[in-house]
């Protein structure tokens, strides 16, 4: 997969975790997108290590759903850390 399509994969990653999600998440789009191509990427790595399998073809169910799972990750990941930041 080319860097496009790998950037492409995890913005829109990205968009579909955030309506995954319950509530409201701080940061905007922008964001969240970025955290999505991150996601993305964490998503194929745990995937090649976990099932050996990583981000391989774009129109794959697999790499999608790596890409939105790791997306989840860290959008709760940025939640956690930005929330507890702002409380205090």
């Amino acid at each position: 997969m080319g860097i496009i399509a790998f950037i492409i994969l995890g913005l829109i990653a990205g968009a579909i975790a955030r309506l995954i999600l319950p509530g409201r998440q701080p940061g905007g789009w922008f964001v969240t997108l970025i955290l999505g191509v991150i996601g993305a990427i964490l998503g194929g790595w745990l995937g090649s290590l976990l099932f050996d399998r990583g981000l391989e073809e774009f129109w794959s169910i697999q790499t999608w759903l790596l890409a939105i799972a790791g997306s989840i990750i860290v959008l709760l990941i940025y939640g956690a850390i930005v929330g507890r930041r702002s409380h205090t």
